[in-house]
């Protein structure tokens, strides 16, 4: 019986197989399990917040790099699989093959929830990870971004999501029809940015002659493309677009429109001179006249008042120097400049106010407006008066005002006028809220009282001599009309 059992042992220990024994320190899986414990005796240390530690995978590797990471992801599925599979087909080959299980202490421990165990895991679980949590990011992007640079979407799909911020490629509409699809699905989802974006890939990539031709028939792209270059600058392809749809007078203002890039005043008064002969309106055609007459006139002036404020002639140009130059400048700031500067010049000269009124058919508002603020400014209240003075057939003077006595209180005031300048223009108001709130606001007390009077209201005089001054002659008058007897007021 001993025999047999020597020859057994004998047997087993001679045989090419080796068993599966948990005792052979030799054996892989024990190596397996010492590093297993080796890992659980680290946890210690990974539990504590020791930044100085520097952590890195069995293959030397800093835990938490991005290499690491991906070869940790793509191996942490594939690694249990393999080795569970060449286990069942070799169970009869040596345990040589029997697959290296990684430590838990790796970037999957980091990115997977694992419970802690006091112990190593057990064969099953160091083959499969089943039940456990993959923490792990997906640096792989998802797959419904992979259309987005693909060149398989529609016309349609294409505009939506351009509305949508998208980045697409229209490259990929080549064809004259479906780069004409391609419009008329950006005019449909009537988006402004995206018609534009698609007209500026059809500018650079068709010919003009089709182009217009295509936009002819498409209104609300055809004013976008034409908007888009005038905002630009393209005055080359606007002239020719609008010369293709016969748009003359168009064509003639934007050419005008290329006055405001002409710097020097001789080149500017040839070019005005040369639109003139353009296929403008007839409303417009006047303009461009009285443009170019403007410009000749500013021109004429500039010289001789550099002349004159150079040579030191003229007073007005000694005591009030010139700001700026008058060329280029519009209409009325020409007229206000004549009516400062030039004011008492006969009308035949150029820079005489009344010459540049006739001239330009200035109207009256205008040009009182104008000059009253000139004149204001200047203090020259004679003129002011003059201003305003006109003569019946009968030989009676009476004062006028084309803008309302109102504003002209207004303008006076905004120029310092005195007081009895004021009062003189604020008595001409007619309607008598407004005088009396304006005689109020600007303390024009003979105002105030005498419209009292007029309305016999003794209540408001007498409390509207609360708010003069004590001992004044306006207190002074208020009594000698409060005891005037034959005055019957209302109240």
């Amino acid at each position: 019986m001993s025999r047999v059992r020597a020859d057994e042992e004998e047997y087993w220990h001679s045989s090419k197989f080796r068993a599966f024994t948990f005792d052979d320190e030799d054996d892989e899986l024990s190596q397996l399990k010492e590093s297993k414990q080796a890992v659980n005796s680290l946890r210690d240390i990974v539990d504590d917040d020791d930044d100085d530690l520097e952590r890195v995978s069995w293959s030397g590797e800093p835990v938490g790099s991005i290499s690491w990471s991906i070869k940790e992801t793509a191996s942490s599925s594939t690694s249990s699989l393999e080795g569970r599979d060449s286990i069942l087909q070799k169970g009869s080959s040596s345990y040589a093959a029997f697959p290296k299980q990684v430590s838990s202490y790796s970037l999957s421990s980091l990115f997977k929830g694992r419970n802690k165990l006091p112990s190593f895991q057990s064969l099953s679980d160091a083959l499969s990870d089943t039940g456990v949590k993959n923490y792990a990011p997906d640096l792989r992007r998802p797959k419904a971004e992979y259309k987005d640079y693909s060149n398989d979407w529609s016309p349609k799909d294409t505009v939506r999501r351009m509305q949508r911020g998208k980045v697409c490629s229209l490259e990929r509409f080549r064809s004259l029809q479906d780069k004409l699809v391609l419009l008329d699905e950006a005019v449909a989802g009537h988006d402004g940015n995206v018609i534009t974006a698609v007209l500026i890939f059809l500018k650079r990539t068709l010919r003009r002659e089709i182009l217009f031709r295509e936009l002819e028939v498409r209104q609300v792209a055809l004013c976008h493309l034409i908007h888009f270059l005038k905002e630009t600058g393209e005055q080359k392809l606007l002239l020719d677009l609008l010369r293709f749809l016969d748009r003359t007078e168009e064509v003639a203002l934007s050419q005008y429109r290329e006055l405001l890039n002409i710097q020097d005043v001789e080149k500017r008064r040839e070019f005005l001179k040369g639109c003139i002969g353009l296929p403008f309106s007839a409303e417009d055609t006047s303009h461009i006249q009285d443009h170019y007459t403007l410009l000749e006139r500013q021109i004429i002036i500039e010289t001789n008042d550099r002349h004159l404020e150079t040579s030191g002639q003229s007073e007005i140009f000694r005591k009030y120097p010139r700001k700026a130059s008058i060329l280029n400048m519009p209409l009325v700031t020409t007229l206000f400049y004549s009516c400062f500067y030039h004011y008492t010049e006969a009308e035949g000269t150029f820079s005489s106010p009344t010459n540049l009124k006739k001239t330009f058919k200035i109207p009256d508002k205008q040009y009182v407006l104008t000059a009253l603020a000139a004149r204001a400014k200047l203090r020259a209240w004679d003129d002011v008066d003059a201003l305003f003075t006109t003569k019946n057939w009968l030989g009676y003077t009476k004062k006028k005002a084309p803008i309302g006595f109102h504003r002209v209180v207004e303008i006076l005031q905004r120029n310092n006028a005195p007081v009895h300048v004021l009062q003189e223009y604020v008595r001409l108001v007619e309607d008598v809220e407004t005088r009396l709130s304006l005689a109020t606001k600007y303390k024009c007390h003979d105002v105030v009282i005498e419209t009292y009077k007029d309305l016999k209201d003794r209540i408001q005089l007498t409390a509207y001599k609360c708010k003069v001054e004590r001992g004044s002659a306006e207190e002074e008058k208020i009594n000698s009309i409060l005891n005037n007897m034959q005055i019957r007021w209302k109240n």
